[in-house]
């Protein structure tokens, strides 16, 4: 290009779902002693305008515009879409588009690129394999306004959707990608064997002042994505690993042994969910001052009495005080005027020039006297107590917005299973996601907030690289992987990791190959079987206990009652099924005889979940779990 040419502008695509990696930031890792989003950076410091799409990431230089895609993770595309709209009318001529997962990227690079440009659509790497690379291209702003104009929906489309027909390949070096923990681990070990990228100094970069890169991105990690440190002694993790712990005792291990989450002090709105990490006290009287406690007259001595002219409204100016025999009109919540003996209510009052109050009406007060209900320092709710709408609205009463609270508990869904596809159309041996899409729901009124979800591949360290990323939530929920077949890998990621194993199976059926650990960064992570019922089931049984261990708040009561049909479907160890309510005059429950486990169609028209002892007989007292609808 011209040397009087426009510098071109820059899009770098730092969001995706890292599906292949367990859904970890992987612009965020380091690599080579930087973020690969801070190497993408550095190789475009020297040009124009720079959009990074992805999630918000404050510690960026302030020049550089960030935006996200209107859905995230809707593919490249609808990414690259965001970008170019980021950039506004005034758009260079040319336009540089890079991912930022590639750790060996330099600035020649997208020189080489740039100097092919002139001819071209678009110029695109190629890695030393020859495949294209085409999240490493140089676009002609035009051409690649005209080919998402060509496209329609930009939602889920690959990059190859948007090539144009004029296009140039250049083998070039240096541009090989990282989609999988293998690559990242063979990309560190390459550059630790370089002296001059571990010096700091990168070739042509060196003299480069990269004014794209601020701080190291917050979060990034140096560990090892294979995970092949051994793991800790056996005695280091308990109970045993063959051990099947009945529900009401895993429960009592979870509301014990799980560790606290940390106190934080914030607005009460937020917190629906978490527990009190101290009393709240109120810092007001309620009410404030003396208020009516009805529509109706503020009246002085017996009456009958003078009606004034003047109204009292709640919210409004006090009524001047009362002198003997008068009576002004009042509405409910309406601050009393000084002198006022009692509130008249309306049904109770005949006006027929002056005030009387009717015959054979009881004589009230209806006044409500300040502070009542509430004086300043009273407690409005203990320590542990959860976070509703009641408790918000009554603190609020007393002037109380914020306080110490634990949690809500931050949640990281992982799906499991090469089979599993929540998206587009299936392909052959492939099953939709049925219960990925419902897990937020049933977690959110136990509260637990799922901050984002997240599908693992059937890989054999998948789950090293999501445990080790999992400090920035409470919770890991895992569906599947839990058992003993080839793709279960749960269980020895959390021995790689050195994890303290609370439950290591749960006596319910379904629901056995359940596991429940906690991380050495206090994380939990609750291990669901794969099969739809059974992870619904046992989520819902174990949620609660889990909520209180990390909060603090107590664990809610059970709901008990007899379950009349216990002798047909009970067997020798407890078991967890759909039931629904007997109705009056039996009350109690109901259990449904047969099940079908890979699909919830059985809780369409069902009440809820009854555990169903081992071995009973009819007319047991049976825990009955209510579905979230």
């Amino acid at each position: 290009m011209p040397n009087s040419a426009p510098a071109p502008d820059v899009i770098v695509l730092a969001g995706g779902r890292a599906s292949r990696m367990g859904g970890i930031d992987k612009p965020g890792l380091v690599v080579g002693g930087r973020s690969m989003l801070e190497t993408a950076l550095a190789a475009v410091a020297t040009l124009g305008r720079t959009v990074v799409v992805g999630p918000a990431r404050p510690e960026l230089d302030a020049a550089i515009v960030q935006t996200r895609e209107p859905e995230p993770g809707s593919g490249p595309v609808a990414a690259v879409a965001a970008g170019l709209a980021a950039l506004g009318d005034d758009i260079s001529p040319h336009l540089v588009i890079l991912a930022a997962d590639l750790p060996f990227l330099t600035a020649p690079v997208i020189g080489e690129l740039l100097r092919h440009s002139a001819d071209f659509d678009a110029v695109f790497a190629a890695d030393t394999d020859g495949r294209p690379q085409y999240l490493i291209g140089v676009w002609r702003s035009d051409a690649l306004s005209a080919r998402l104009g060509e496209l329609g929906s930009v939602v889920n489309q690959p990059m190859k959707a948007l090539v144009p027909r004029n296009t140039k390949i250049v083998p070039l070096a240096g541009v090989d990608d990282c989609d999988t923990p293998g690559e990242i681990d063979a990309a560190r070990a390459a550059l630790a064997e370089d002296p001059v990228r571990d010096s700091g100094h990168h070739g042509p970069l060196a003299a480069e002042s990269p004014r794209n890169v601020s701080t190291p991105i917050p979060g990034a990690t140096g560990i090892s994505i294979s995970g092949t440190e051994a793991p800790p002694p056996a005695a280091a993790r308990t109970p045993s690993a063959g051990a099947s712990i009945p529900l009401d005792r895993a429960r009592e291990i979870l509301c014990e042994s799980l560790s606290r989450l940390p106190e934080q002090h914030c607005e009460l709105s937020t917190a629906r969910g978490a527990a009190l990490a101290a009393p709240i006290t109120a810092l007001g009287a309620l009410p404030r001052f003396d208020v009516s406690a009805m529509d109706g007259y503020a009246v002085r001595g017996d009456g009958p009495w003078e009606l004034r002219a003047d109204i009292g409204f709640a919210g409004g100016q006090r009524p001047n005080g009362l002198l003997p025999g008068e009576a002004v009109r009042i509405a409910t919540g309406a601050q009393i005027p000084e002198s006022t003996t009692r509130v008249l209510r309306d049904e109770f009052a005949r006006y027929d020039g002056r005030l009387h109050r009717l015959p054979q009406t009881p004589e009230r007060s209806d006044i409500r006297r300040r502070g009542e209900d509430r004086e300043p320092g009273d407690v409005i709710a203990p320590a542990g107590s959860t976070v509703t709408i009641a408790l918000i609205s009554a603190a609020a009463a007393v002037e109380v917005t914020t306080a110490a609270v634990r949690g809500p508990v931050r949640a990281r869904i992982v799906m499991t299973g090469d089979e599993i596809r929540s998206t587009g159309p299936l392909q052959a041996g492939q099953t939709r996601d049925s219960i990925g899409p419902v897990l937020p729901g049933l977690l959110e009124p136990h509260g637990v907030r799922a901050i984002d979800q997240v599908h693992l591949r059937d890989t054999a360290h998948g789950f090293d690289q999501v445990l080790a990323t999992a400090t920035d939530c409470d919770l890991l929920v895992v569906v599947g992987a839990t058992g003993g077949g080839a793709a279960d890998q749960l269980r020895g990621a959390l021995d790689r990791a050195g994890s303290r194993i609370l439950i290591p199976r749960l006596s319910l059926r379904p629901g056995g190959s359940t596991v429940v650990a906690e991380m050495d960064s206090t994380t939990t992570v609750l291990g669901l079987p794969g099969n739809p019922f059974a992870a619904v089931a046992t989520l819902l049984a174990l949620t609660p206990a889990l909520v209180a261990g990390r909060t603090g708040a107590p664990p809610p009561p059970s709901s008990i009652g007899p379950l009349h049909n216990a002798a047909e479907i009970a067997g020798p160890v407890a078991r967890i099924i759909p039931a629904r309510h007997a109705g009056p005059p039996a009350g109690g429950w109901i259990g449904d005889t047969s099940i079908r486990t890979a699909h919830l169609g059985g809780l369409i028209d069902r009440d809820g979940l009854v555990v169903v002892p081992a071995d009973a007989r009819d007319g047991v007292a049976a825990e009955f779990i209510p579905m979230p609808h």
